[in-house]
């Protein structure tokens, strides 16, 4: 009881130790120093957040159509609902490729390489008389990205340390997503940054959010990457029925093929024979005939196949609906120039304090030693 009775006279103490009236005092004691200090971090601030480019943003959200039965449809919806994921293990479900796989698929090297040669244009200022300027999407990251000028001056630096101990070497134009070039490596790691897929696992809605320097570019970018994952995700749900289609079609050909040479060959036996009454005559006319009708058979039922392929191949491709299109924002997204310089204040005025406060031996009131 004792011992509890003392720490709360020590706290007390600790406390009427702190005065706070002579902290102020001390603090405004420098203020020629807050001004200093302050006038010079606002000015290195303006500096900084003046040299950081304007960046926009394009979103475009949409929901995919998911396979399986509406009885499983359901009791996924419920379960998604609590954050459980049901439709891998439906005995009835055929999607393979789930929603939420689909950032992985934007995240492969092969499907950003193949945003390389996406043309884009850069508008030109019409008042000046400049004309419009179009390039592929890897040129534009490549030669008109503008990076901080302390980023752009460090990166020429490197570049020419770099290249004072390496011979140069030429780098293939082509494109190959199992061994890029150094600078194709680069631009891949740009468009990660740039790019952004994410899906709502409860809803299970598909947002794509693209960055550029350029507005138009920015929308371009949006729609062109979200075309290209539909394209992506209706190749690998239809690639089995395509697959069955085109061999269907194939059987169909031969079948075709054979049909057209048994009909030659009873038309021209029985043309060439139409005097003749032997029964021999008769039994290989009937024969020919139903060599006919058999290969008929066989290429109308193949015919068959190919419709039902087709109709499969029309129920695997999924179904898009697009609940926010591209449209090229009016505004830009960043940098946040006021809130930069509204930090870069405070963290000085902070250290500045924490200095003058150690300067005058008021901290170890503070810190309670």
């Amino acid at each position: 009881m004792s011992d509890s009775v003392n720490q709360l006279e020590n706290m007390e103490e600790q406390e009427s130790a702190i005065d706070f009236g002579k902290l102020l005092k001390d603090l405004l004691k420098h203020k020629k120093l807050y001004y200093k200090v302050l006038g010079i971090t606002f000015v290195a601030a303006c500096v900084i957040a003046l040299s950081l480019p304007n960046y926009f943003k394009c979103t475009v959200t949409l929901s995919p159509e998911m396979s399986g039965s509406k009885s499983s449809g359901s009791l996924a919806a419920l379960a998604s609902s609590f954050g459980v994921n049901l439709s891998g293990g439906l005995g009835n479900s055929t999607e393979a490729l789930f929603p939420t796989l689909y950032p992985d698929l934007m995240n492969s090297t092969e499907f950003k390489s193949g945003l390389f040669t996406i043309p884009v244009t850069i508008e030109g200022d019409k008042d000046k008389g400049e004309p419009d300027r179009t390039m592929t999407y890897y040129d534009y990251l490549k030669d008109e990205w503008k990076s901080p000028w302390w980023s752009a001056a460090l990166k020429s630096a490197m570049k020419w340390l770099v290249g004072l101990f390496k011979e140069k070497k030429e780098e293939s134009k082509g494109i190959d997503p199992f061994r890029l070039s150094k600078e194709q490596a680069a631009i891949v790691e740009a468009i990660d940054k740039n790019i952004v897929c994410d899906v709502d696992k409860k809803t299970m809605v598909i947002s794509i959010d693209v960055t550029a320097q350029d507005p138009v570019i920015c929308a371009t970018m949006a729609d062109s990457v979200k075309t290209r994952l539909q394209r992506a995700i209706t190749d690998y749900r239809t690639s089995k029925a395509r697959v069955d289609l085109e061999y269907n079609k194939k059987m169909v050909a031969e079948a075709k093929e054979r049909y057209d040479k048994a009909t030659n060959a009873y038309v021209r036996f029985a043309d060439g024979n139409q005097k003749v009454f032997l029964q021999n005559y008769r039994q290989k006319l009937s024969k020919l005939e139903d060599e006919m009708q058999f290969q008929r058979t066989i290429y109308q039922q193949l015919s068959g196949q190919v419709q039902q392929a087709e109709m499969r191949v029309q129920e695997a491709t999924p179904a898009f609906t697009t609940l926010q299109n591209a449209t090229v924002p009016v505004e830009k997204a960043g940098p946040k120039r006021t809130k930069i310089v509204s930090v870069f204040l405070f963290l000085a005025f902070l250290a500045t304090s924490a200095w003058i406060l150690y300067k005058e031996d008021d901290l170890k009131p503070l810190l309670g030693l």
